[in-house]
C-alpha cells in the first residue's frame, strides 16, 4: 500500500500557468497516468477553463496553493514572469525537497529556477519543439516530438521518463546551449511563417484569397519539408537560383521592388541559396552573375 501511495504522490502534477503550452502539457499528462491536481494563473478565469479542458485539478490564482499539492511542477508562464514566479515561490512556506519543478522556457535555463533548487526541489528547464496554437489541442500534438531539457540530473532522469511516457524524444541541452536552441526553433517556426505570410501575400496579388493561397502552395511546402527531411537542405534546394538563371532571378527582384520587406528577405535568401548552388558546381561566372543582380539590386 504504502509503495502505491509514493507512485501515486510521483504522478502528482501542478501547473502553473494555465496557457496554450500548459494547458497541452497537462492534457496530455493526465491522459497517460498522471494526476493533475492543480492549475494555477493569476486568473483565475484562465485556470478554470484550462482545467476544464485537462479534466482534473483545481483551479486557484494561488501559485503557492498549486505547488504545495504536488511533486512535480511545471511553470509554464511567460519568460518574463518565470523570475517573479519562482521568487514569490521560494519565499512561500511549501516545503521543496522532494518536489521536482521545470520550466517550458525554450530560452531561459534552469539557472532561473536556483532558488527553489537552494530550497531543495530539483530543477531543470523542459522545452517542447512544438507550436501551441490554441488550449484544445489534439492528443497526439505531442508524439514523436523533441524535449529540449537541461538542469539538474535527477530532474533531468524524471523529465526523460515523462517525456518518454507522452511518445516523445529528450534533447539533451547544456545551460549555454539554450539561446542557440531556442534561435533554431523560433527559425523554423516564426520565421518560416513569415517566409509564408510572403508567398501567400504575393499569390493575393493575383486575385485570390489567403485561404485559396493556402490550398495551392501548402502541398509545396510539405513537399519541400519531406524533401529536407529525406535527402537534405542541399539536396533539396531547386529553382532560377539553382539553376543559374539570372533573368528570372531580375523579374522576381523587379515585380517585389514596391515591397521593400520581402524584397530584402528574397536577396538575403536567395544569396544563402547561391552559396549552395556553389558547391554544388554552378559555373563561377552565374554566379558572378546571379551575385551581381542580387547585391546590387
Amino acid at each position: 500500500m504504502g509503495r502505491r501511495i509514493q507512485d501515486a504522490e510521483m504522478k502528482s502534477v501542478s501547473v502553473i500557468g494555465a496557457g496554450k503550452v500548459g494547458t497541452c502539457l497537462g492534457h496530455a499528462l493526465s491522459r497517460k497516468g498522471y494526476i493533475i491536481r492543480a492549475v494555477s494563473d493569476a486568473r483565475l478565469a484562465a485556470a478554470r477553463e484550462s482545467a476544464g479542458i485537462i479534466g482534473q485539478g483545481r483551479p486557484t490564482s494561488s501559485n503557492t496553493l498549486a505547488a504545495g499539492m504536488s511533486r512535480i511542477i511545471f511553470l509554464c508562464v511567460p519568460d518574463d514572469r518565470i523570475e517573479k514566479a519562482v521568487q514569490g515561490l521560494s519565499r512561500s512556506r511549501v516545503t521543496w525537497p522532494g518536489k521536482h519543478v521545470f520550466h517550458s522556457s525554450g530560452l531561459l535555463s534552469s539557472a532561473v529556477l536556483r532558488p527553489l533548487r537552494d530550497k531543495g526541489a530539483r530543477t531543470a528547464s523542459l522545452h517542447p519543439v512544438q507550436s501551441f496554437a490554441r488550449k484544445q489541442a489534439p492528443p497526439g500534438i505531442f508524439k514523436g516530438i523533441y524535449f529540449g531539457v537541461e538542469g539538474d540530473p535527477e530532474a533531468v532522469n524524471l523529465a526523460h521518463r515523462i517525456i518518454h511516457k507522452l511518445g516523445s524524444h529528450t534533447l539533451f541541452l547544456t545551460e549555454k546551449d539554450k539561446p542557440r536552441y531556442h534561435a533554431a526553433c523560433n527559425a523554423a517556426s516564426n520565421n518560416m511563417a513569415i517566409i509564408l505570410d510572403m508567398a501567400f501575400s504575393l499569390l493575393q496579388m493575383t486575385g485570390l484569397d489567403e485561404k485559396q493561397s493556402a490550398n495551392v502552395l501548402m502541398p509545396l511546402v510539405k513537399g519541400t519539408l519531406q524533401n529536407v527531411k529525406e535527402i537534405g537542405v542541399a539536396g533539396a534546394l531547386t529553382g532560377p537560383v539553382m539553376r543559374g538563371d539570372a533573368g528570372t532571378v531580375a523579374r522576381h527582384l523587379e515585380v517585389l521592388e514596391p515591397l521593400p520587406f520581402y524584397r530584402e528577405l528574397y536577396v538575403k535568401l536567395s544569396l544563402r541559396a547561391l552559396e549552395y548552388a556553389g558547391e554544388k558546381g554552378l559555373p563561377a561566372e552565374k554566379i558572378k552573375a546571379l551575385a551581381k543582380i542580387l547585391r546590387d539590386k
